[in-house]
């Protein structure tokens, strides 16, 4: 009997795959767990011999400092007096073991004792797989398929399974049983039912992968892949960099003749896959992004995060791409809302901007059209980008003095304050410069938000004011603090 527990530990540990010591582990909690029906509340021990398989049985009994002089577990525990009855060197913690006589399984200890085992066991099968694949979160992983249930294709990794669900595979995918695949391995969860590895063809991780793989300058850390952005099955652009000036990016991935990025189309079954070179310059980036369309003209805006990009009428399919995919993918990969238009498009837009500012700067700066449209060629489309200017840049303009300037800073101010009072009423307007603490640059981002008085200002949470550059949460609660405190909240 006892030689033949050692052979069934060893059995189950080449079928399962784990150690044999833990499965051992898992036969003395069974037989510990089974003893209880014999022992009752007896604190009960099981050792398994490793060399003969015997087993021991024992009721262990720990040291301790009673409370209020008495012990709470009389069965188990015993005071430090009585230890020193038994071992003159017992202090508190140390533990006595009397041998107890062995216990008979009867069906259903066999089968609770069954249970404990199956369950250390299995805990032990996803603590491996996580232990395996868990480092590997992010890379290629090859695999059998093992079945194919309602769409999703469970793979066989060699020492656990891994699933991918329908919206994982590309677009008219199918696998048999006994297909060898290439997966990008996701993400791994421990839950209880078992360890699960989340595998894709169809995450924009795979794309990178098989481009590291294919590309030994992106191996060398020559080339470094940027950005990506992806339709599965239908498209992908990546955009890449090189770390060294004799490399040229994007043929190093392309390859001679094509070989490097062909080997990519062909394991994700013809994707196309655009390879772009990155560049820190966003308008160059969108142009490059937009290929193979032919741009014609780029406006970016910072301050929305839009870029504009005016094309010719028989570009505008291509640029747009089939169901908006190409400026979709364009827009994803460069982090830029994309605006396509054409030229013609363009040109009605910037004339209705350019009329809009000069009947702007007509009305609330007193001025004439020529001295507006003077304005708007230097770049000041807005009442706000004249108030909240550096004093500096309008003084760049030809024949413009100090003073001058000042004046239409101060008008500029006046006409945004007499719109706000348009729309306020009666109340008391303070203009957002009186806020202590304000400057220029916040002062212009608020206006362009609608915020165009401290009253406003005031008025808002922070959660309500969209985030603006270079200005932290605790500052803009500081400013709307200060503008409570300039519009006289505060006061007795």
């Amino acid at each position: 009997m006892n030689a033949d527990m050692l052979a069934v530990a060893d059995a189950v540990a080449r079928e399962k795959s784990v150690e044999r010591e833990l499965v051992l582990e898992s036969m003395e909690q069974a037989l510990k767990t089974a003893a209880r029906r014999t022992y009752g509340t007896k604190a009960v021990e099981a050792i398994i011999d490793r060399l003969t398989g015997e087993i021991s049985l024992f009721h262990v009994r720990t040291v301790v400092e009673p409370e209020d002089g008495e012990i709470e577990d009389e069965e188990n525990e015993l005071t430090l007096e009585e230890a020193k009855k038994i071992d003159k060197n017992a202090e508190i913690g140390t533990t006595f073991k009397e041998p107890l006589e062995p216990i008979e399984l009867d069906r259903v200890a066999a089968q609770t004792a069954k249970q404990v085992i199956n369950q250390k066991i299995r805990e032990a099968e996803r603590a491996q797989v996580v232990a395996e694949y868990e480092p590997r979160v992010g890379e290629i992983v090859v695999g059998i398929v093992k079945r194919v249930e309602r769409g999703n294709v469970y793979v066989d990794l060699g020492r656990g399974e891994g699933v991918m669900y329908r919206e994982d595979l590309l677009p008219r995918e199918s696998f048999r049983q006994g297909d060898r695949v290439r997966t990008y391995l996701r993400e791994v969860r421990n839950q209880p039912k078992g360890a699960l590895v989340y595998l894709s063809r169809a995450d924009a991780g795979m794309v990178l992968k098989l481009f590291e793989q294919e590309v030994p300058e992106i191996q060398d850390g020559m080339v470094a892949i940027q950005a990506i952005s992806r339709d599965p099955g239908s498209r992908s652009k990546i955009a890449v960099i090189s770390t060294d000036v004799g490399v040229d990016p994007v043929g190093a991935c392309v390859g001679m003749r094509g070989a490097r990025v062909q080997a990519v189309v062909n394991e994700l079954h013809g994707e196309k896959v655009d390879i772009i070179e990155w560049t820190e310059d966003p308008a160059a980036f969108v142009v490059n992004a937009l290929a193979p369309a032919e741009i014609e003209r780029v406006l970016v805006d910072e301050d929305t995060g839009t870029i504009e990009v005016a094309v010719a009428e028989d570009q505008l399919a291509i640029a747009i791409g089939r169901r908006g995919q190409n400026v979709r993918l364009a827009s994803e990969l460069t982090g830029w809302k994309v605006e396509i238009m054409t030229l013609g498009d363009e040109k009605e837009k910037r004339a209705a901007e350019v009329q809009a500012a000069k009947e702007a700067f007509m009305a609330g700066l007193d001025i004439d059209e020529d001295f507006s449209l003077l304005l708007v060629a230097e770049g000041f489309m807005s009442l706000s980008d004249v108030a909240y200017c550096d004093i500096s840049e309008l003084m760049a303009m030809e024949g413009m003095e100090e003073a001058l300037a000042e004046e239409l800073q101060s008008r500029a101010r006046n006409g945004l304050l007499s719109s706000a009072l348009e729309e306020d009423g009666d109340e008391p307007l303070v203009a957002l410069m009186d806020v202590e603490g304000m400057t220029g640059e916040v002062a212009e981002a608020l206006t362009l938000q609608g915020i165009v008085s401290a009253n406003a200002l005031a008025d808002a949470a922070s959660d309500e004011v969209e985030p603006i550059v270079g200005l932290e949460e605790e500052q803009l609660n500081a400013l709307i603090i200060a503008a409570r405190e300039a519009c006289g909240w505060f006061k007795d």
